[in-house]
């Protein structure tokens, strides 16, 4: 016997529909009554792989434009970091010592060990399962004008950790600091000694003091009257030592304030701003070493704070770059990844369809990535696509892009609203009229906010079938839902007393106008051709039946019209949306086209333009003087029983022969073709 699980909602508890809700949502396979929507169940998955993969690792998220991105990686950098957090308890619980921090008095503690001591990474190290997470987020198109962007992915990753953990211990370390070393065998301590250090600080004191100790014998042998050649070769050992020794110091002192404002970003982007240093031997060596120093510093800071380390590239818009470009940053994307040890996660948000053209068509990469997927592939370790768009995250989305409509006062509508009892739509149409009321004075006013609000409150829906049309792009989403006001308020201004088309029907309205512009202009197009030509189909007839009579032209000019027949969504669903769900007459469309504002009224008057041509006679062949005799006498011979035929027909035969006289023409000489 199966059980029944639900996900409570804001408005209600559903019924579970889809295999993962019901994997992630099962007492026996784990419960989680956080998730909500079907992209928390893809954002939970992923995020909970990478807090396991092992690094360095490229993850392809790959997604069209548009489609929810921005908002799926904050919720998977949340599940991350809430991984963390709960691997962090289990870790202290398990071990009963604390990470050490990097603030306040860690502050100095962790420049103490920088330092003096060099980390050991142990196999108690390497059982550490706690981890920390920072994320890093680049974005493409703030450099797509500049000649390298790869420069700024890698200087943007510097900048990113040098912020986080301050600019003088990465000073320190990259002055002072030693790599750690890996001992075979068990072995508990973490941290050893830097005795070369010790005996080098050592010395520089121990010279110093030597040095201050002959200057003041020296200067004391001269006040009491007994300067000599004694006290001259006191002060110059002694000036030679403090010399010596305060410059080693001064030199360490100067090296990291050197780096302190100096940072890595600046000498990178020094070398890019070379002229030639594409052709300067090792430069992407020099980038190279830069990256492995920042990789050293980051396994210091595990051993230090007793946590693994992970830091999580996101980069977007790569899409949006030239060609050239998007080459550069993946290559910058390998070099970071050919440290074997290196903790770096990227996140690579991209439409791949776009990129692979872009590999295929750069010119540095012919030969190497004429394919660009398999380029691509050889590029990225984990894939994850976006799934379509679920049922439930398209209400949850539509809801949240109707709920950030203040002008209707939605939120405190909905905060009226009590779950249960009675009719949900009716309930939110009453409240709305309330809250009209008191708020304009006008009973137009009033009347036309409840019919937006109505027509609004189709679109999220979940016992409407109109979200289904609605796509998964979230742009166009919001662009639905700032268009539907507009739409209802013009038919507000043309039929004052609401007689015309519904709120739901103005809403669907602009639901195909959103998603099916070309075709929804062949059939506006080809309605007003037939009322100009005065053969106007009756008000009653359906606009499906319209576009399947004139279907077969459209089906001719998809040559001409293929850039605006890429703009139409499926059209399987532009049958059933016409054909069954709404059925929309002649009548309902001329009174829906004087309030449409979101359909591009271009791809009309390019239609009428080209059946305009493709109605035009083509030109009649050049006559030839050695062929027009046989044929003039032959129509002498056969004119009157042509004549008399087309008598004993009426006038009707007349009329055909006018209307096919040009065809005649061009046929003149020739075998007509069979029909």
């Amino acid at each position: 016997m199966h059980k029944h699980y639900t996900l409570r909602f804001a408005e209600g508890a559903l019924p579970l529909r889809t295999p993962t809700e019901r994997y992630f949502l099962d007492p026996e396979l784990g419960q989680q009554k956080d998730i909500q929507t079907e992209d928390d169940v893809y954002c939970t998955c992923l995020a909970k792989t990478l807090c396991h993969v092992p690094v360095p690792v490229t993850v392809g998220f790959y997604a069209p434009f548009g489609c929810r991105l921005h908002m799926m990686l904050d919720k998977i950098t949340a599940l991350m970091q809430q991984e963390a957090a709960q691997r962090e308890a289990e870790e202290l619980r398990r071990v009963q010592r604390q990470p050490r921090p990097v603030r306040g008095w860690g502050f100095l503690r962790l420049l103490w060990y920088l330092v003096f001591l060099q980390p050991v990474i142990t196999e108690l190290h390497l059982r550490r399962k706690n981890v920390q997470f920072h994320f890093i987020r680049f974005s493409a198109w703030q450099y797509a004008g500049t000649d390298k962007l790869w420069a700024g992915l890698v200087t943007t990753l510097c900048e990113g950790i040098r912020h986080h953990y301050g600019a003088l211990p990465f000073s320190v370390y990259s002055v002072l600091g030693n790599k750690a070393a890996a001992t075979p065998g068990f072995c508990q301590r973490e941290w050893h000694c830097r005795c070369r250090v010790w005996l080098a600080l050592l010395a520089l004191l121990a010279a110093l003091s030597f040095g201050v100790g002959l200057l003041y014998l020296s200067v004391g042998a001269r006040a009491q009257g007994h300067d000599g050649a004694s006290g001259s070769l006191l002060r110059g050992l002694g000036g030679a030592a403090t010399t010596l020794s305060g410059s080693g110091l001064l030199m360490a002192v100067y090296s990291v304030g050197k780096h302190l404002f100096v940072s890595q970003r600046k000498k990178i982007e020094r070398l890019v701003s070379r002229e030639k240093f594409g052709s300067q031997l090792g430069f992407m060596c020099e980038v190279k070493k830069e990256v492995e120093l920042l990789t050293d510093f980051l396994c210091f800071l595990e051993i230090y704070q007793r946590r693994r380390l992970r830091v999580v590239l996101e980069v977007t818009g790569l899409d949006t770059c030239y060609p050239e470009r998007v080459v550069g940053v993946l290559n910058a994307i390998n070099t970071l990844l050919s440290d074997s040890h290196a903790p770096f996660i990227f996140i690579l948000v991209v439409d791949p369809s776009i990129l692979a053209a872009c590999l295929e068509s750069a010119g540095s990469m012919k030969g190497t990535a004429d394919n660009g997927y398999l380029f691509l592939n050889r590029t990225v370790t984990l894939p994850f696509s976006v799934p379509i768009m679920g049922r439930r995250t398209k209400l949850q989305f539509l809801h949240d892009a109707v709920q950030s409509r203040d002008d209707l006062l939605y939120r405190e509508m909905t905060r009226k609203l009590r779950p249960g009892g009675g009719c949900e739509g009716a309930q939110l149409l009453a409240v709305e009229t309330q809250a009209g009321a008191e708020r304009a004075p006008s009973r137009i006013d009033a009347e036309a906010a409840r019919r937006i609000q109505e027509a609004l409150f189709c679109l999220h829906d979940e016992r409407d079938c109109l979200y289904e049309y609605v796509p998964d792009n979230v742009v166009s989403m919001r662009r639905i839902v700032n268009t539907v006001p507009i739409t209802v308020r013009l038919l507000q201004q043309q039929d004052g007393d609401f007689a015309g088309p519904t709120p739901r029907q103005a809403v669907a309205w602009v639901v195909l106008a959103n998603q099916w512009p070309c075709r929804l202009s062949w059939v506006l197009q080809c309605l007003e051709d037939r009322q100009q030509a005065g053969g106007a189909p009756e008000a009653r007839v359906r606009l499906w039946n319209v576009f399947c009579d004139n279907s077969p032209e459209l089906h001719s000019m998809t040559k001409e019209l293929q850039n605006v027949l890429d703009l139409d969504g499926d059209p399987e669903l532009f049958e059933r949306f016409l054909g069954a769900d709404f059925p929309f007459t002649v009548a309902q469309a001329q009174s829906l086209l004087r309030c449409t504002v979101n359909l591009d009224h271009s791809i009309r008057r390019r239609m009428g333009l080209i059946r305009a041509v493709s109605a035009l006679k083509p030109p009649s062949p050049p006559k030839s003087p050695a062929h027009d005799a046989p044929h003039a006498a032959n129509g002498a011979n056969h004119a009157p029983g042509a004549f008399q035929s087309g008598q004993g027909a009426g006038h009707a035969p007349a009329h055909a022969g006018e209307a096919h006289q040009p065809r005649d023409w061009a046929h003149r000489g020739k075998s007509r073709p069979v029909a």
